[in-house]
């Protein structure tokens, strides 16, 4: 028999989208966004792969500091009945320690994690549309989003009235509301400067805040136990 077809434009229910996709292992990345289906192309270096390693680099550094939190890559996200899409980064606390996703039987991330991060070609990719509305009505606490050909970083935080955009500081670093110690120093990233990145980080790593974080992480992970 032929391979089920999943192509763009699909309009599916989620457990359609899904049966399709497991039926497609040619198919590396797909997404169900408000009922449509999006099929990735390959994935381009420039514009997205070495991006995306920038991405994952400084979030990997975070939680290697920040037991507790966990980093995932390209994981599918269960949001809700019409939305599944499978995020170029993310970060999610256990719901013992506040996070609101949990892992289900059959190993996807089901509800919405506290920060999600897209590499996006530029403003006029979905990423800053739909999918920012979905993540936002699903209570995704960030949402971060670099628009790689605008040279541009956009980075949100969940409100009741909608998503706000975290502003720079006076040394250009944009720091997360949701996990202390988190900070970005943007243009650095923006210019490929991973060292001056990491350098931002380690400053971060190295407040009284994260130090409080880590604490309190520790202290609700025990009291599970």
């Amino acid at each position: 028999m032929p391979p089920v077809p999943l192509e763009n434009g699909d309009r599916l229910s989620r457990c359609e989208f899904e049966r399709r996709y497991e039926c497609r292992p040619d198919i590396k990345k797909a997404e169900l966004i408000e009922g449509v289906v999006y099929v990735s192309l390959p994935v381009r270096a420039r514009s997205h792969g070495e991006p995306h390693a920038h991405i994952m680099t400084w979030l990997g550094v975070y939680c290697a500091a920040t037991p507790g939190v966990h980093l995932a890559d390209n994981a599918t996200v269960r949001l809700d009945l019409d939305n599944e899409p499978q995020p170029d980064a993310l970060l999610r606390l256990e719901p013992d320690t506040g996070g609101r996703s949990t892992i289900t039987a059959d190993d996807y991330i089901e509800g919405a994690p506290e920060l999600i991060v897209e590499v996006a070609a530029s403003s006029a990719a979905y990423d800053l549309h739909d999918k920012l509305q979905v993540y936002r009505r699903n209570g995704v606490r960030e949402y971060l989003v670099w628009q790689v050909y605008d040279r541009r970083l956009d980075w949100f935080r969940w409100t009741e009235d909608g998503y706000v955009a975290l502003a720079l500081d006076a040394s250009g670093v944009i720091h997360s509301r949701t996990f202390p110690g988190l900070q970005l120093a943007v243009s650095a990233l923006l210019q490929g400067d991973m060292a001056q990145v990491l350098a931002t980080l380690q400053k971060g790593l190295g407040t009284s805040e994260h130090q409080t974080f880590v604490a309190r992480l520790a202290d609700s992970r025990s009291s599970e136990k």
